[in-house]
């Protein structure tokens, strides 16, 4: 960049939003960096009132400007929201569409994107955000083209994060786009967070155990569930269930929507996961015991359902839980 680099970024703050967020803009954008010499951002925090309360008034933010701070931003920041289906203030909605309209640069963490969707600069782009409210978002946005699983997304404009710790994800990429990688990773050892991370959402999302409408399988499930480590196949399946290898696929597809092998692969690489989580580190014990046989074909399911592969997937999650 120029020496005269000169980017003002305005954060919105509003009523129940997350801290968190705000102090990872705060890191990112506002802190002093004298060890990269060089201009950094004019960072600002606005909001439409003079007071308000963060995350169940537990911390309350005042002394900020408002909203009309937004005028003169280069880069706008929405809050995210408490209840995602309680849309921002009518006059927080009023001020991200004028940033649109005049060509700011427009940025949401986690549940931030419901604040940019109602205010409608979303539709016909892609966009993400956390994968819990994911399925909410799409309800609620149709016109949103929703990426669930990935980190981050960047749609001329307009830039989404997932979850909360993605917000690092994105603030990396934004000062990489403005500064260059070799800030952007000077950052990153600065914050001892890797300046890319790789595998999206899926490694993080919440996989229980398949609800069964039809109790007819529960038994069969329960029973190949504790013998995972054995060379047990969909005819070994058939043959617990005393039917053919077509009835057995029939009932899988009505019942769960998925095929016996599709369920028996998915449930050992959750197994094989869960190994890795409990500090097992020997990639062909994980794969012998979740019985998936070699390291190439865990590596490859792994890569496959998860998004990581073994050796990524232990740098993020071994002994974490």
């Amino acid at each position: 960049m120029s020496p005269g680099f000169s980017h003002r970024i305005v954060m919105i703050v509003d009523e129940g939003s997350n801290p968190f967020e705000l102090g990872v803009a705060t890191e990112l954008f506002g802190l002093r960096r004298p060890e990269l010499d060089r201009p950094w951002y004019d960072f600002a925090i606005c909001s439409a009132t003079p007071s308000a309360q963060l995350h169940l008034g537990m911390f309350t933010v005042s002394g900020v400007g408002g909203l009309d701070l937004i005028r003169t931003a280069d880069t706008v920041i929405a809050p995210n929201r408490p209840d995602p289906e309680v849309p921002p203030s009518p006059a927080v909605v009023a001020a991200i569409r004028d940033a649109a309209r005049r060509g700011a640069r427009l940025m949401s963490f986690c549940t931030g994107a419901f604040s940019l969707a109602a205010a409608g600069v979303l539709d016909g782009r892609r966009a993400t955000t956390h994968w819990q409210w994911a399925d909410r978002f799409a309800r609620l946005y149709p016109e949103v083209r929703l990426a669930p699983d990935v980190l981050f997304v960047e749609d001329g404009p307009v830039f989404t994060s997932a979850g909360s710790a993605a917000a690092l994800d994105l603030g990396l990429r934004v000062i990489s786009m403005d500064h260059g990688a070799e800030v952007a990773a000077a950052v990153s050892r600065r914050l001892v967070f890797a300046v890319h991370r790789d595998g999206g959402q899926r490694q993080f999302v919440e996989r229980p155990l398949p609800s069964v409408p039809d109790t007819s399988l529960a038994p069969l499930l329960a029973w190949a569930l504790e013998r995972l480590d054995q060379p047990l196949g969909v005819s070994d399946l058939a043959a617990r269930a005393s039917v053919s290898v077509a009835t057995l696929h029939r009932r899988f597809r009505s019942e769960l929507g998925i095929t016996p092998l599709e369920w028996l692969t998915g449930e050992r690489v959750s197994l094989a996961c869960r190994l890795i989580e409990r500090g097992e580190s020997r990639f062909d014990v994980v794969a012998r015991l979740s019985g998936l046989g070699g390291v190439s074909n865990l590596r490859a399911q792994m890569r496959r359902r998860v998004g990581v592969g073994p050796r990524d997937y232990r740098a993020r999650f071994s002994g974490a839980r």
